[in-house]
């Protein structure tokens, strides 16, 4: 008798409970994840509104989807030099209240930023391997409430970039992303290096 296929996740049809089921699998890796996974389920389930409606404040609490870009021959992983944040981060936008989930964000924005479809890497697939919560800095600072995803590109069959989003992009290693001194990137991209080089037992 063939295995029986593993269950399908539960997939909500509403976007605020498919937030919560996405949160609700995530097995944070240290007691900070575990804080900023209540947080944001908290958040999410108790009815505020989700989306930035205006730039760069409104609401003071807004989803955010990064997507780490990974080379699946190396391990390398690609940041960007984002202007407007004036930091080192990986890829990512604002969750729209049109996209159907936070991957729909994903597959937008990784073709918009990097003119590439996005490829899931597995084992993270098209769920998120990680969750942060961080204030922005800045003039119109407010609160990004960000799910981390992996895609997979390698370096040659990303040729382009939004010049106008970033000054720049260049491929590092993952002790390379985890040196970077604090200021110059989001405060919780050392956590999710490491987090997602555990699970992909790097």
């Amino acid at each position: 008798m063939p295995p029986e296929p593993p269950p399908v996740p539960y997939e909500p049809a509403d976007p605020r409970a498919r937030l919560v089921a996405l949160l609700d699998r995530l097995r944070p890796a240290d007691g900070t994840e575990a804080a900023h996974r209540r947080y944001a389920r908290e958040w999410a389930a108790g009815g505020a509104p989700l989306y930035r409606v205006r730039k760069p404040d409104v609401p003071a609490v807004h989803l955010v989807a990064y997507f780490t870009v990974v080379d699946p021959r190396t391990g390398r992983l690609l940041l960007t030099d984002h202007r407007g944040a004036g930091l080192r981060l990986p890829p990512g936008g604002h969750v729209e209240p049109a996209d159907r989930d936070p991957w729909a964000t994903v597959a937008r924005e990784c073709r918009e930023e990097l003119f590439v479809e996005a490829a899931p890497l597995e084992p993270t697939g098209r769920t998120p391997f990680f969750v942060s919560v961080a204030r922005t800095r800045g003039a119109g600072s407010h609160t990004d409430v960000s799910l981390w995803y992996a895609v997979q590109a390698r370096p040659e069959e990303i040729t382009r970039y939004d010049k106008r989003e970033f000054a720049g992009i260049g491929w590092v290693t993952p002790g390379e992303a985890r040196a970077l001194p604090p200021a110059t990137t989001d405060p919780n991209l050392r956590r999710a290096v490491r987090g997602l080089t555990t699970l992909l037992g790097a």
